[in-house]
């Protein structure tokens, strides 16, 4: 089983941690902004798609960093509990369609069509 990987996001604006799943990416936690100085600072979400339904994602609040991350892994544990191989597969094979559409794209041939 991989291990998670946490990799800083390249906005400058904010402090995001993408969380990655060997290759599929499976959430966030990062800095919540705009939000008053009384309520929790950070804010994670775990959950991917395709490969699961939207109302299978899980997220939530935390005063800091460090709770947040352990309220996400939490989460990710339970959530993982119910995926499969092929949940895994179809974020990647999405992910591979978007790619090549967008060089596609960008060479200026016609829009590929996503085989269902």
């Amino acid at each position: 089983m991989p291990a998670l990987i946490r990799r800083r996001s390249d906005n400058p604006h904010q402090i995001t941690w993408h969380i990655y799943y060997g290759d599929v990416r499976i959430g966030s936690i990062g800095a919540r902004a705009g939000v008053p100085l009384d309520v929790d600072r950070w804010g994670w979400n775990v959950g991917f798609y395709p490969g699961s339904e939207p109302g299978e994602h899980r997220r939530g609040t935390a005063p800091d960093f460090f709770t947040a991350r352990r309220e996400f892994e939490i989460a990710w544990r339970e959530f993982s509990a119910t995926r499969t191989e092929a949940d895994y597969q179809e974020w990647r094979d999405h992910r591979d369609f978007m790619a090549s559409k967008y060089a596609s794209r960008a060479r200026g041939e016609k829009p590929l069509q996503q085989v269902q």
